[in-house]
Parts: C-alpha cells; structure tokens; sequence
C-alpha cells in the first residue's frame, strides 16, 4: 500500500478545507475548486481530502448527505482545539469531556456536516 486518505464529500470545498486548516493546521499539498488534499505539516502521511459532493468522478449514490461516520484526530491538546473551534464559530456538538477510556474529548460538525472527534491524552 502506498497511501490511504478519507475524502470529505462537500459542495462547500473551500470552506470545509478552511476549518481543518483553522482548527488542526492542516496545509494544501494540493488545491482546487473541486478538490483539496490537507496534510499535517509535521507528518506527511496524516491527511484528508476535501471532494466536491457533486463532481463527476463522485458515484451517484455517494452524491447525498454524509452520514454513518466521524472522523477522530487525536492532538496534543483538545482543550486548544476547543477555544479555536469557539473563536471560529464551529459548530460545537459536544465541549471537551473525560471519557472513561483515558481520553478527553470533544464532538464538532465540520461545514460538510461530518462529524469531527478531536481527543487528547489525559
């Protein structure tokens, strides 16, 4: 294998990129009005793509609404993550808590309307 991504499937591309970049700092390796490819500046093989919902190479069927996933990006620091989140006026579903296996979390929707699992070590 030589590499492996989620895309994001959106008509709103350049937002839904601006909010990973905003909250995780994430950057562009590649950009387009139909597609954006984010990674982690630190780490090469973290990254995303942000896909235009309707774009011809999307299949029909996967042309609606997201749902039945979240996406989980554990980061030094959920707490940080959060008052980003609060400034950029993200949609917030769940504040950072503890959770009872190790971790404190927080639940976000991103501009698409994927749900958005950023956790930290406790």
């Amino acid at each position: 294998m030589q590499r492996c991504f989620a895309n994001i499937l959106t008509e709103e591309v350049a937002a839904t990129a601006a909010f990973y970049e905003t909250l995780l700092g994430m950057t562009p390796k590649f950009s387009a009005d139909w597609f954006v490819n984010l990674a982690d500046p630190d780490n090469d093989a973290i990254e995303i793509g942000i896909l235009k919902q309707t774009s011809e190479i999307v299949p029909a069927r996967a042309q609606k609404a997201p749902a039945g996933i979240m996406l989980t990006f554990v980061v030094d620091d959920c707490d940080a993550v959060y008052e980003k989140a609060r400034a950029a006026n993200a949609v917030i579903i769940e504040p950072p808590r503890e959770m009872p296996y190790g971790q404190r979390r927080m639940v976000l929707r991103d501009p698409a309307g994927t749900f958005v699992d950023i956790s930290s070590l406790i």
